[in-house]
Order: C-alpha cells, then structure tokens, then sequence
C-alpha cells in the first residue's frame, strides 16, 4: 500500500512540477521564420526555451502573416507569431483575437525601391501604376503599405500588389525587377543594401526614431496572439509560452549580435553571417526587454487602421480585448520574488 501511495506521490510531484506538459504540443504559426522581426520566436526554439517552459512546440513556417493568421482561423494552429495589428483589424470584424506577449517594440517595416528602378521612382507618389511586393497579400507588410501610399495621396488600388515573402525570394524579386519596389524587413534589407549601395529606401520603421517620425508614436509590432477562446482555455499553456519568449528577450539583450547568430539556423543566418551580424545591430533595439503591451501603441495601431480602414473606424472597437499583460506580468511578478 505504501507503494503505492509513493507512486500516487511520485506523480502529483510530477504534475505540480510541469514536467506532464512536456506532452502538450503546440503548433505555432509564423509568417517568415527567416525575418529578424521574429526572431524571439525562433530562437526561443534554438535556445530550448519551450522545451524548459514544459511545452512541444512545433514551428509551422509560412510566407506571410495572413497566411499563419488562416491557419489558426482555420485550427490547423494553435497560435501565431505575427503581428498585432491583426488582432484590430478582425476585431473590426466581430473575431475575438488577442495578443498576450509582444516582442517588438515597433514594426521594422521599410519601403524599399527596386534597384533598376532607382532613377525612376523617388518618392511615395511615384508608385502610382506600379507593382510592389509585400509578404503576402493580406499580412501587415500589405496593411502598411496602404496606409503608406494612403499618406501620401496615392490611391492603394492603383498599385498593383504582388507577394514576394520576406526572405531571400524579396531580395531576388527586387534585383531581377519583378516588382518596382517592396515592404521589406531586416536582414533583407541590410543584404540588399550591402550589394546595392544607392538603395533608396522611401520610408523605414526599423528604428525608434523613424517609427514616431511615421506613426507619430511607437508601435507594437511582432507578438504571440491567437483566439481568445482558446486564450482562455489554455491558461497553462499561454503562460508557458509567455515564459519561454520573455527569457529569449532577456537573453537577446543579455548577448552580442555575434552570439546570437551563432543560435540562429545557417539558412536563417545566409551566406553573408558579416551582413547578418550588421542586421542584428540595426534590429537589436527593436526588442522589447519585457513583453509588455503598451496600451499606447495599441491604440496607434488602431489609429492607423482607422486613417485607412473606413470599416475599423466605424467599428466600435474595444482595444483592451485585443491584448492582455496578465501572463507578462506573472513573469516578472515571479522574477521580482526571486532577487
């Protein structure tokens, strides 16, 4: 009898420990794995920071944001590295989705220019009846795009949109011309930049200071988010997931840009590691350090939306649904009783 009561024991302490979830996998949704303004997610990965935060995550990389959004719409996935401003858009659309870590503290979107096409477009209004890439149709690149040419006077549906990923296939679709300009992200960006030196870039989002001279404020932009439903349902699970991206943020901010490409997969990390290593110095301050939702990003996001959206300005949407700080703060409530 004492036995077994010593394995009924044994296993509570198992339980009570997490090692059970070591068994619960999650199938996570990223829209361009290779993009630095994911990199938390994937280094979380390489670091093993699920694997300590008790979960079995597999990594479902996709082309764009729209299309990692479609597969947990779809519940193929069970949440998205993708950006938040996703969250508002279907918020406008009666979908419950909500973000409950984020790791990028603005976009790092950048309006690049062709390199054939350098002489011929020199501003934002020079792409009227022009093709641009962006990821995919439908993902943030697109949104900020149209926002963008909204700004400037140019009307989105005279421009012709065409998906091109976010990796090596921009670079390529951008050097052979197939599009006139692009929404691109870092290392793309540093790579086409190191092998064209007049890049002209029109509009850039990788620094603090161009994310307030574009949005007048910062603005949120990679996060784990899903429905909320499942959100709440999964408590465990999210606060595992919380655990593992806030430790990846610390140790980014804990490590040289050369260290972390050393984590980083060599078909992430390309041919160029020097130019990767340039791309990590120009992104490193693009992290946030805690994970937190600034309720005034949020609210640029959806600003920004309605300057473009007629349909998210006439929604009444509540902002504070589209996100939550609690698991983030369980972090550091945890990390504060520790020192």
């Amino acid at each position: 009898m004492k036995t077994v009561k010593g394995l009924a024991l044994s296993l509570a302490l198992l339980l009570s420990s997490g090692v059970a979830m070591a068994q619960t996998k999650i199938t996570l949704a990223v829209g361009g794995g290779a993009c630095l303004c994911y990199l938390p997610t994937m280094l979380a990965k390489q670091l093993g920071e699920y694997e300590k935060a008790g979960l079995n995550v597999e990594v479902v990389d996709f082309k764009g944001g729209s299309d990692a959004l479609k597969a947990v719409m779809g519940g193929s996935a069970d949440v998205v590295s993708g950006y938040f401003d996703h969250c508002v858009n279907l918020a406008a659309k009666g979908q419950a989705l909500q973000s409950f870590v984020v790791y990028d503290r603005y976009p790092g979107f950048a309006l690049v220019v062709s390199p054939k096409q350098t002489g011929a477009i020199k501003t934002i209004k020079d792409l009227k009846d022009k093709k641009v890439g962006v990821s995919a149709p439908g993902s943030s690149t697109d949104f900020f795009l149209k926002y963008m040419l909204s700004k400037a006077g140019v009307d989105p549906n005279s421009v012709g949109v065409v998906g091109v990923g976010l990796g090596a296939t921009a670079v390529a679709a951008m050097e052979q011309g197939s599009v006139d300009a692009a929404i691109m992200l870092d290392p793309a960006v540093t790579q086409l930049q190191g092998r064209n030196k007049d890049l002209r870039i029109l509009s850039d989002t990788r620094t603090q200071k161009d994310t307030m001279s574009v949005f007048g404020g910062e603005y949120p932009g990679g996060a784990l988010y899903t429905r909320a439903d499942w959100i709440a349902s999964h408590e465990k699970e999210v606060q595992a997931m919380t655990n593992a991206i806030v430790n990846t943020l610390k140790w980014i901010h804990a490590h040289t840009p050369e260290e972390i490409a050393a984590k980083m997969p060599d078909e992430y990390v390309g041919k160029d590691r020097a130019l990767y290593v340039q791309a990590l110095k120009n992104t490193l301050p693009m992290y946030s350090e805690t994970g937190r939702m600034d309720p005034k990003g949020a609210q640029a996001v959806l600003d920004v939306f309605s300057q473009s959206s007629p349909e998210i300005k006439n929604a009444k949407i509540d902002l504070s649904k589209t996100y939550t700080n609690k698991y983030v703060d369980q972090v550091n409530k945890r990390a504060d009783l520790k020192q």
